[in-house]
């Protein structure tokens, strides 16, 4: 069984979060352990080694171990894009079993 947890609130509009919106949705696998998730709770870093920087905008994607930016749109988009990939994952995770 899999399950999703969704956390949003209203947050002050600024550099960082310019759509006024904390977020967090998440998908989880039966032992709890996070599958997928699109958040803006924290900045990440681009690229590795010295030339690394960390970009303003805080929107970014979690899958297994990678982290990448996500270009925030709109929250139906953002809800889309997350289905689509529950859609995706739990399709692979079927055909493993």
């Amino acid at each position: 069984m899999h399950w999703v947890k969704f956390e949003v609130k209203r947050a002050p509009a600024t550099s960082e979060r310019p759509h006024g919106l904390a977020y967090s949705l998440t998908l989880h696998d039966e032992s709890g352990e996070r599958l997928l998730g699109f958040d803006n709770a924290h900045a990440i870093r681009e690229g590795s080694g010295p030339g690394a920087r960390t970009r303003i905008e805080l929107d970014h994607r979690h899958t297994d171990e990678t982290v990448r930016f996500y270009a925030y749109r709109d929250a139906a988009t953002l809800l889309a894009d997350f289905w689509e990939q529950v859609e995706s994952i739990l399709e692979k995770r079927s055909k493993q079993s």
